[in-house]
């Protein structure tokens, strides 16, 4: 049995100049928040501006990092027109970009023609890969950690590509 991963916060804290992350599907069934999403199909967005709720954690950790100096990117891939879910990620991303990510999006049309790995991923410092892998149902399949210089190189140019291309948040209409 290979050892277990580090956790997310681990290797962020570890990261010493850049976190880059790539979203590729139109829906996720994260356990954690599922009554969010459920509360936002409502007409209740209370939770998509809230730094002190369910994100808090995570906005905590982005702030520690971006203090710290590293540039946190993220870059999602949508099907257009966008599902209730992307709709939900938009509405919460200016507390991400508050907390210090810089945020893109790129239609899925626009990215046919580039080589992208399977599975959503982050990039920490260009040396370390964090694949994110899916259930069918969008629940948490668990991370895998690789370094392998071609798959860290495969991913690097991905995002790369997939950046060049993508909407700045503050100009992307759902």
């Amino acid at each position: 049995m290979p050892p277990k991963p580090p956790s997310f916060a681990e290797q962020l804290a570890d990261c010493t100049q850049s976190a880059v992350h790539l979203e590729m599907r139109d829906a996720y069934g994260i356990a954690d928040e599922a009554e969010e999403f459920a509360a936002w199909k409502t007409g209740d967005s209370a939770g998509r501006h809230d730094w002190h709720g369910r994100r808090r954690g995570w906005l905590d950790l982005v702030s520690a990092a971006v203090e710290r100096g590293v540039v946190m990117r993220r870059a999602r891939i949508v099907s257009e027109p966008v599902s209730d879910y992307i709709r939900f990620e938009h509405e919460g991303t200016p507390l991400n970009i508050e907390a210090g990510e810089d945020v893109r999006w790129l239609p899925r049309r626009r990215a046919s023609d580039l080589a992208l790995p399977g599975n959503d991923f982050w990039l920490f410092d260009e040396r370390v890969v964090r694949f994110n892998h899916f259930t069918g149902d969008g629940a948490s399949g668990g991370p895998e950690v690789v370094d392998d210089p071609a798959v860290v190189k495969l991913c690097a140019v991905a995002f790369a590509a997939v950046w060049e291309r993508a909407v700045p948040h503050a100009e992307y209409r759902v």
